[in-house]
């Protein structure tokens, strides 16, 4: 059996001025998302705030403490990039659950 663990990423760039300026943050996050930890990434919201955006990372694995255990270590590595200015939720499903909805 195979589990998911979905990370939903609010972040807040108090600082920022621009969507340019913002994009060139989140590509570097996505980036750095994907190669640490293989996950897939992707920005569900807040497109066109310069301010805001809303990133959800996905982990798929054999087993839910893997998986689990995973998605933390994804979100202490968000939480440490930006301490002042990130919201997580984070979620675990089987294959099965998904599947059968």
């Amino acid at each position: 059996m195979s589990f998911v663990c979905l990370v939903e990423i609010h972040l807040h760039f108090p600082e920022n001025g621009s969507l340019k300026g913002k994009r060139k943050e989140l590509v570097s996050l996505k980036s750095q998302l994907q190669r640490r930890f293989g996950a897939s990434v992707s920005e569900t919201a807040h497109h066109d705030r310069w301010q805001r955006a809303t990133l959800t990372a996905a982990l798929v694995g054999g087993s839910a403490s893997v998986v689990d255990d995973a998605g933390a270590k994804l979100a202490r590595y968000v939480e440490a990039q930006f301490p002042q200015g990130v919201r997580l939720e984070r979620g675990l499903i089987s294959a099965e659950e998904v599947l059968e909805a």
